[in-house]
């Protein structure tokens, strides 16, 4: 990704200094739903030490920097003055309440609120250091290398092959096709299921097979980050296991942010947790997303230092 006079650096090598792990205190009882992919619902989780993902993230630098970050609809302020840092080779998760600005936040880190008419950006995101929304940069290659994975699964109307291989070929891949395909699917943990049906169509596979083949298609171009926008809310159960068990090997290789409304999930899954929340302009009724804490998530969910983290990871709002 090259601006007029330089380049990113888009490895994850050479990267310096991540927070340690913090204590791990008494356990905070979470309300959710049942380890799917879905959002809040009435059953209660308690997260205790051994239930909550141990932080493993790089002693590095940071892979992104956000810094004042705001995010505007037109007039409309969406998500105002975030700043915090996302390790390399770690698993981010963005939790908080419907509407406090966790998919905006998200969409940020591959300019994907640019294709949103009316949207705007202050502040900064600093990918390896280089402004992503600097003068220069190509949105385009910023997505080549800060992949997404949506919602809903949206495979390509396209065979199972072709669409592992369709970014790969239209950014100009000179290596075997057929062993790009394989590994992308290996990596995905679907080649063994699909393996002799690599002509039938992606739409005729599952709704969990069709999203992990997303996540194929994702790193078949080769990216340094995968966003993961509710990943697994449309899937079931055994699905969403699948999925959760993926990223874990996943992170071996690349950053990974997502976004949950499922507690259970973010508290499995990732190593450190934003929570954002919403404020109320009491005299124009306005609203906009912040960011109230970040940090390992052992914290978050067993002593987290704001009144308001702990109200929703316990379920008293959400």
């Amino acid at each position: 990704m090259k601006s007029e006079n330089r380049t990113i650096s888009t490895g994850a090598t050479g990267l310096a200094g991540a927070t340690g792990l913090a204590g791990v205190a008494s356990p905070v009882s979470v309300s959710t739903d049942a380890p799917d992919g879905g959002g809040s619902g009435s059953s209660t989780f308690v997260a205790t030490p051994d239930q909550v993902a141990a932080s493993q993230c790089p002693q590095e630098q940071p892979v992104f920097s956000v810094r004042d970050l705001s995010v505007y609809y037109g007039k409309n302020l969406a998500l105002k003055g975030v700043t915090m840092d996302i390790r390399p080779r770690c698993i981010t998760a963005i939790i908080g309440p419907s509407g406090c600005g966790k998919s905006t936040l998200i969409r940020c880190f591959n300019r994907m609120n640019e294709l949103i008419p009316g949207a705007r950006v202050e502040g900064e995101i600093l990918y390896h250091g280089e402004n992503i929304y600097g003068p220069g940069i190509d949105p385009v290659m910023v997505r080549r290398h800060i992949g997404m994975v949506f919602q809903k699964p949206n495979p390509f109307p396209k065979s199972i092959y072709e669409n592992v291989a369709f970014g790969a070929r239209i950014n100009g891949y000179k290596g075997d096709m057929d062993e790009l395909v394989e590994r992308s699917l290996r990596r995905a943990a679907l080649w063994d299921e699909v393996k002799n049906q690599l002509k039938k169509s992606a739409l005729d596979l599952s709704g969990g097979q069709q999203q992990r083949l997303c996540i194929a298609r994702a790193i078949a171009v080769e990216p340094d980050v995968i966003l993961m926008d509710e990943p697994a809310s449309a899937l079931d159960p055994i699905a969403t296991v699948r999925i959760e068990d993926l990223m874990q090997e996943l992170k071996q290789d690349y950053s990974i942010v997502i976004v949950t409304h499922n507690m259970q999930q973010a508290a499995r899954v990732s190593d450190e947790t934003a929570f954002l929340y919403t404020e109320v302009d009491e005299e124009t009724a306005a609203r906009w997303g912040i960011l109230v804490e970040f940090g390992p998530t052992s914290r978050i969910f067993t002593k987290p230092k704001d009144k308001r983290t702990e109200d929703y990871v316990s379920g008293r709002f959400g």
